[in-house]
């Protein structure tokens, strides 16, 4: 979260502080757990959306360097972010963790083997974390998006207008968020209206 971010929440009635935290570190990301929790005593709900990717060919060129990077951040980050915050979780008996994957961990995406291959990790984890945190009141719930208009990504040659924008993501993880707690969406696939 960035401070402009956290300004506006502040200034709206709201309680935030920034922290600043890298995925790919367990230690930083065991010291933002703790300063979420001497900061706030709690976590309700846990949004994995830090990721990255390596677009530039095909799986045999790449060096293993960016699949070091893409894997790290994309799958060992939400293990990361998982084994740090959801202890918090079940000590205050209930929360929501939300990762954020792709539909490209659905579909073949040529030219983004190690992306693929870590939205493909990031679900199958989603769906056995869910099962292991269920008795504990802790909901998990994968949202695979389609096209999305961000820097990131392999959208040469489409048309942005058409594509997913970021206020489209955020719709539907506070959709997921606030539903009824006696059940969970357990996966959401979002597309474009149109194809970009």
């Amino acid at each position: 979260m960035n401070s402009i971010l956290a300004r506006e929440i502040s200034s709206s009635g709201g309680n935030a502080v920034p922290i600043t935290c890298d995925v790919s570190d367990l230690r930083s990301v065991e010291a933002a757990s703790s300063e979420v929790e001497k900061g706030f005593g709690r976590i309700d709900i846990l949004v994995n959306n830090a990721g990255v990717g390596s677009f530039s060919g095909p799986l045999h060129e790449m060096t293993p360097a960016d699949w070091e990077k893409v894997l790290n951040t994309n799958l060992r980050g939400v293990f990361y972010t998982i084994r740090a915050f959801a202890p918090m979780m079940i000590r205050q008996n209930g929360g929501h963790i939300v990762n954020i994957s792709s539909l490209a961990g659905k579909n073949p995406l040529p030219n983004g083997a190690a992306y693929a291959a870590s939205k493909w990790g990031l679900n199958g984890l989603s769906y056995a974390v869910a099962e292991e945190l269920r008795a504990k009141n802790i909901r998990v719930s994968v949202v695979c998006p389609g096209s999305v208009d961000t820097s990131e990504g392999c959208h040469h040659g489409k048309n942005s207008n058409k594509m997913l924008k970021p206020e489209d993501i955020a719709h539907v993880v506070g959709m997921l968020a606030t539903q009824a707690p006696q059940s969970f969406v357990s996966e959401v696939l979002i597309r474009p209206t149109q194809k970009p």
